[in-house]
């Protein structure tokens, strides 16, 4: 699986070359969550699986990185081609690329 750092995917995203998948849980983005990315709860990725296009650049991202990595291994099991997990997930966005995507207070 291929794995990508949060300061190259916030480049892409900033590009418009990916799209960034959260496939964190309603209540995780209250917590934290970044402007512009696709979100797409993990539990609902099968059912919702027409909503991705299997050509497009994806990046998977979770809290942490490990839901991620398994979305990845599904989609590539679908047929997605180009599929990357977000290393150390939102917590890794929030510190190297935005602190501000934690919510405080």
């Amino acid at each position: 699986m291929r794995e990508i750092s949060s300061n190259d995917a916030a480049a892409q995203l900033a590009e418009g070359s990916a799209i960034i998948l959260d496939v964190r849980e309603e209540p995780e983005l209250l917590e934290a969550a970044v402007e512009g990315v696709l979100h797409i709860p993990m539990g609902e990725i099968p059912e919702r699986l027409a909503e991705l296009n299997p050509t497009d650049n994806i990046i998977v991202m979770c809290k942490l990185g490990g839901r991620s990595a398994m979305v990845c291994d599904f989609l590539t099991s679908q047929g997605f081609s180009n599929v990357a997990n977000l290393v150390g997930g939102i917590y890794a966005w929030a510190e190297e690329v935005d602190p501000n995507v934690i919510k405080h207070g």
